[in-house]
């Protein structure tokens, strides 16, 4: 079962689609011309239903196999977001869009997934029904909680879901895929720090909130280094550290932020617990006040078991098993399938972007030719776990 030549066919137009959606990027929920783009291929598809606006601007499409109703259910999902960065590609189909591009290869998600949609609306090569599940605000806006709260799952009948996210530095035609926890669970704090300001030349008479959060950034390296178990993975990051603007004054106030990464609930608590326990400590130390916001956002994307056995072995039958990592290390990013993952369960696996730059990187650009192989993926998902009796 090699890549699908059908949806080799018609690989130009897949690219085109994808170049289009990658000269006009949109932000977070406001996808609404790559939304109204989706909805307007799969009209073209003839696909059974089309459903828009669900989780706010998203888009579903329901594709009948040859019994029509009846049968398993299965969902894919794509996203549809874009990134607040300024490209610096080259590219002739760079983003037209000052200060946003397709920084993270959702565009070739969203033109892998047409491309499975177009091709099984025209073959139906399966006993079921396929819903193709195009998702906005990925990238820290939560659209796959909306969409499961806008009842995704219930309101189309989905048994089982997959997704799938490109990843550089993977061999172009490898798939890589574990067991578990695949991506972290992404916290964000923000610590706001008030003390007594004053003259640079008089520190004796102030609380110096400089100082204060000098010292909750270092006391903060101590989470992972003595608390954490050095068997677990956990990442504490501090990415924000804003106070004053003069040489000579002494700010009255700061303000901290970051992120915590964590694989398992039980070091998602620890590092709140040591957080918040720093914070009070820091704080008494210094006679200074420290207001502490804790947001938990994605949870860990969790892969079923029974799923991922199966989504290892659609991979492998497109590339072989020696192209398909079923063991591969977690990545400590966060990604909102999560939410879709603790409904239904699933899989979500990484295809090889090949030697490009980075994902969140501007000169990162979607691999075209990887294409053939997530489109046969995302097809085979379905005809497999739907095969005609």
């Amino acid at each position: 079962m090699p890549i699908i030549n059908r949806l080799a066919e018609y690989q130009d137009d897949v690219v085109a689609w994808r170049h289009d959606l990658h000269r006009h990027p949109e932000l977070l929920y406001e996808v609404h011309r790559t939304a109204a783009t989706v909805a307007e291929r799969l009209k073209e598809f003839g696909v059974d239903e089309i459903v828009t606006g669900l989780g706010r601007t998203g888009v579903v499409g329901v594709i009948k196999g040859r019994r029509g109703t009846g049968g398993k259910t299965i969902g894919l999902r794509a996203d549809m977001d874009a990134l607040p960065i300024q490209e610096i590609t080259g590219k002739p189909y760079a983003s037209t869009v000052p200060g946003k591009m397709h920084a993270c290869g959702h565009d070739g998600h969203t033109a892998m997934l047409l491309g499975a949609a177009r091709y099984l609306a025209e073959t139906r090569n399966f006993d079921g029904t396929a819903v193709v599940i195009f998702q906005p605000a990925e990238e820290g806006g939560g659209g796959g909680l909306a969409m499961v709260e806008d009842g995704l799952m219930e309101r189309f009948g989905i048994d089982e879901v997959y997704g799938m996210h490109n990843m550089p530095g993977l061999d172009l035609g490898h798939f890589a895929i574990r067991t578990g926890p695949i991506m972290a669970a992404t916290d964000e704090f923000n610590f706001d720090i008030r003390g007594i300001g004053g003259h640079a030349a008089k520190p004796h008479l102030t609380i110096d909130t400089v100082v204060v959060g000098a010292q909750l950034v270092q006391a903060m390296q101590t989470i992972v280094s003595r608390s954490v178990d050095p068997l677990e993975s956990v990442v504490v990051s501090v990415t924000k550290f804003h106070a004053g603007d003069a040489h000579n004054i002494i700010p009255e106030t700061a303000r901290l932020g970051g992120t915590v990464r964590t694989l398992t609930t039980e070091m998602r608590d620890l590092a709140e617990a040591r957080i918040r326990a720093i914070a009070a400590g820091v704080a008494a130390t210094f006679g200074a006040t420290i207001e502490v916001d804790y947001d938990r956002n994605y949870p860990v994307t969790r892969n079923h078991v029974k799923e991922t056995g199966f989504a290892a072995r659609v991979a492998s039958a497109i590339v072989g098993a020696d192209r398909v990592d079923t063991e591969a290390a977690p990545m400590m990013g966060g990604e909102d399938f999560s939410y879709m993952l603790e409904k239904r369960p699933g899989a979500f696996i990484f295809v090889g972007n090949g030697a490009s730059a980075g994902l969140h990187n501007p000169s990162y650009d979607f691999n075209d030719d990887v294409i053939p192989f997530g489109s046969s993926y995302l097809a085979k998902l379905v005809e497999t776990a739907l095969e005609p009796a």
